[in-house]
């Protein structure tokens, strides 16, 4: 053992960072390997030589010696870790690591009277990364196991906490408290900074924290609570990162009900990454990370359905008696609607948000009958198809309200036949399909139908109960019916110049079903009767204004004018 120590003692002198012959740092590490291998043999033969002294020959001056040569070999051992982490920062940062493979260790040999450790080479064209690990991780199990893990742990969670802080900075992720996000919140620029973080989390998670993990995990792959020391003081910017969602959560759902869209994006960054999170910081030492995003996941959940309760009590509180020209659509429904089919694109996440809140506590005979189109081969809707359909039905209860303020019952069916088809057609062309399904659209398509039929026969009735019911019918009451027949349709038509149809198929559909009824009809009627009614005065002129072409025409052009909401 004595003859180890001094043969030790010329290479540990000669590489004495303190020495008189150092003039400037050369790492043995990169530039000799073979001495670098010699170096670390002798670190390790000193260091077996201490312990047989300590046992043996407590006294021994060569003791003393090795004492001396051991601390000499990790001050050296510590510069060449510290320069190590900082020189090739670059080239340990996330767009470096990307291609570490597993294949990075080192190899150790042993015969009955030494162990020899050989650093794998690595050719000059393989990343210098690949070098930097093999090297930290030579010296971190070096000095940790000769009793100096403390100076090599302190240069590590220096250097990589500035690293990893350094890099979430150039995210754009800032301290985060309650006040400052009160202030983000009430600035014009609160969006950018939501997306801005929206962007970095991915990065954050799948890239910087996922590779220090690796980095920490093989450096320290010897010694567990090191490693997760390592790691958690690395990654302490993962918890200010996952606060900010959770302060967003809180502030948000006392604002304007737009900000869900927001809160739905942080949700479902969160969600998509949680396997992630709960793989990364499934150490105790950094739980709390993983508490933290569960915490914001919670906390945004809450607040979405708060949002939604709240735009459900807006609907119901709605008093404008407001009506649209032409019957249009309402603002209300258009607002609505667009809003429920912008949060239906969020899917999933949208289906755990609104998993366990259901829209009221009772069922009743009403609600039965409503949700059944909702069930499919009897098994119940999942809470997101029950809360969407719901809110929906307090919109359509709300708007058969508003249908009375219009001046006429036929308006107020075309108001409603407007209002239904726009509510249809939004869920038929979005994921809002997908969530109320086939059966829900059909059921309304329907009630649609009836709409229909109403706004018809409260209207052009009028006009077709005008004609004779009876095929033989004595001239002058040819002549009345005629009249009257006049009048009406003057009166009817004359009201809907200004009525709409905001959807092109169906207006032409309702044009061709009022034209069915109502033409042929009339044509029967007018080919009869057509030389009784010459030969009276007043009707003359009435009969060449409306030919049953005439009429035909004039129904062509029924419900102009635009939808403007």
């Amino acid at each position: 053992m004595e003859e180890n120590i001094k043969n030790s003692e010329s290479i540990i002198h000669k590489w004495d960072i303190n020495g008189d012959s150092y003039t400037r740092f050369i790492s043995i590490f990169q530039d000799n390997t073979r001495e670098a291998t010699v170096f670390i043999n002798c670190v390790k033969g000193i260091h077996r030589a201490m312990h047989f002294l300590v046992s043996n020959d407590p006294r021994s001056e060569m003791l003393a010696v090795a004492q001396r040569l051991m601390k000499i070999a990790m001050k050296r051992l510590e510069k060449e870790f510290h320069l190590t982490l900082s020189d090739n920062r670059e080239y340990l940062e996330p767009k470096s690591v990307s291609s570490w493979p597993s294949r990075l260790s080192w190899s150790s040999t042993e015969s009955e009277d030494e162990r020899k450790l050989q650093i794998i080479s690595v050719s000059d064209a393989e990343p210098l990364s690949m070098i930097a690990i093999s090297i930290l991780r030579l010296i971190a199990d070096t000095m940790i196991s000769c009793g100096y893990g403390k100076e090599c742990i302190k240069s590590y969670k220096i250097i990589r906490k500035s690293a990893i802080d350094e890099a979430l900075f150039h995210l754009g992720i800032q301290p985060y408290c309650s006040s400052h996000i009160k202030k983000m919140v009430d600035a014009p620029h609160f969006e950018y900074h939501v997306k801005s973080w929206l962007n970095a989390v991915p990065i954050a998670v799948k890239t910087l924290f996922h590779r220090e993990k690796f980095l920490c995990d093989y450096v320290f792959t010897s010694f567990v609570e090191i490693r997760d020391s390592c790691f958690e003081n690395s990654t302490k910017g993962a918890l200010n990162l996952f606060t900010f969602p959770d302060l967003i959560a809180t502030r948000c759902k006392r604002l304007k009900s737009e900000t869900i869209f927001l809160m739905m994006e942080l949700y479902n960054s969160i969600s998509n990454l949680w396997p992630e999170i709960e793989s990364l910081f499934s150490y105790e030492s950094v739980s709390s990370v993983k508490m933290q995003a569960l915490s914001s996941l919670h906390k945004l959940g809450d607040s979405i359905r708060t949002v939604l309760r709240e735009l459900e009590s807006s609907i119901h509180n709605n008093s404008s008696k407001l009506t649209v020209s032409g019957g249009g659509i309402h603002p209300l429904n258009d607002s609505v609607m667009t809003y429920l089919s912008s949060l239906a694109e969020y899917g999933s996440a949208l289906s755990d948000v609104i998993v366990d809140d259901l829209p009221f506590k009772e069922q009743s005979p009403f609600l039965e009958s409503y949700m059944e189109c909702l069930n499919t081969d009897e098994v119940s809707p999942p809470a997101v198809s029950v809360k969407l359909a719901w809110i929906i039905l307090v919109l359509l209860c709300k708007l058969d309200g508003k249908a009375k303020f219009h001046n006429y019952v036929a308006l107020s069916y075309l108001f409603l036949v407007n209002n239904l088809h726009f509510i249809i057609e939004k869920v038929r062309e979005t994921n809002l399909k997908s969530i109320l399904g086939e059966e829900w659209i059909m059921k309304h398509e329907k009630k649609l139908n009836q709409y229909v039929s109403s706004y018809e026969s409260m209207s052009w009735n009028k006009v077709i109960s005008c004609l004779p019911e009876n095929s033989v019918v004595c001239p002058e009451k040819v002549r009345d019916c005629f009249r009257r027949l006049y009048s009406t349709f003057e009166e009817v038509y004359g009201k809907q110049t200004t009525w709409i149809v905001v959807d092109e198929k169906m207006r032409d559909k309702m044009k061709a079903s009022i034209a069915n009824r109502l033409v042929p009809a009339y044509e029967e009627f007018y080919g009869k009767h057509l030389i009784t009614l010459s030969e009276d005065e007043r009707c003359i002129k009435m009969l060449t204004s409306l030919s049953p072409e005439n009429m035909a025409n004039c129904l062509s052009v029924l419900f102009p004018g635009s939808p403007v909401i």
